[in-house]
């Protein structure tokens, strides 16, 4: 609920998405440079299942922890059975409001990036550029070599493991290739690491859409950011444990809230 001194809270319900919206759309307005950090709850309205509620994807299949893939030809196997029988569902999705709002906050040039926990690809199919898209954990919509980091296609994938049922290896140096996700386990990637710090050191705003802020060390960033002096916003469905120090905070769904909130955004 409202907290006098930290600003206001604004849980789900009629009439309270618009009063929200306004509010947000003020400290838009307000603000010169906003980092938007992103978790899976900006894609559940892609129809895109979170990782850890009931039905999301870690009930439905264990994950397979990174030793694992490079240890095991059958957890290898196993992996790309699930990337082309398509069960995590995390890629082949539409963006919905919530991605499409971010992409114009960014064409504005209010913001300067995305920081994002997911690995969907749909801030890049929104419209944001390659280069102002912090991913933290990885994209699923492409594979990488583990040993030269050289990019491989899905589509280029498919018939290796589909059609003639080898596990696919890098096509220049025979090394292991694996979808460009971080798997739990793996090291987390040092360049978007380095780059989500300083945009976070730079912001004067910090915008959290669709994030429990439970997942270290991104959960971090937040924290310093208003340890900087930026205002910290969060669009969240459910209460994270950054709430309480939070200047606005809006439980409710992110597409609408964000469109509604750069509206009329210049």
């Amino acid at each position: 609920m409202p907290n006098a001194c930290l600003g206001a809270a604004f849980q789900h319900g009629p009439g309270m998405v618009n009063r929200a919206a306004d509010i947000l759309a003020d400290q838009l307005r307000q603000a010169t440079r906003i980092v938007v950090f992103t978790g899976a709850g900006i894609s559940t309205e892609s129809g895109i299942a979170d990782f850890r509620s009931l039905g999301g994807v870690w009930s439905r299949m264990k994950p397979i922890y990174f030793q694992e893939f490079v240890s095991s030809e059958a957890r290898r196997r196993e992996a790309w059975t699930r990337v082309f029988s398509g069960a995590a569902g995390w890629v082949g999705k539409l963006p919905n409001a919530g991605h499409f709002s971010v992409a114009r906050l960014i064409a504005s040039g209010r913001s300067s990036s995305v920081i994002t926990q997911n690995v969907d690809n749909l801030h890049q199919a929104s419209g944001v550029s390659e280069g102002q898209v912090i991913e933290l954990h990885g994209n699923a919509s492409y594979a990488k070599c583990l040993v030269c980091d050289l990019r491989h296609e899905l589509d280029e994938l498919r018939p290796v493991f589909v059609d003639r049922g080898e596990i696919p290896v890098c096509k220049a140096c025979g090394g292991l290739v694996k979808t460009a996700t971080i798997s739990f386990g793996q090291q987390m990637p040092e360049g978007p690491m380095i780059r989500a710090e300083e945009e976070t050191h730079l912001c004067d705003m910090f915008l959290v859409l669709g994030s429990s802020l439970v997942v270290t060390p991104a959960a971090h960033f937040p924290v310093k950011a208003k340890q900087n002096g930026a205002r910290l916003v969060i669009v969240n469905r459910e209460a994270t444990p950054l709430d309480e120090i939070a200047d606005l905070v809006i439980h409710d769904e992110i597409g609408p809230t964000m469109a509604a909130a750069i509206r009329d955004l210049n």
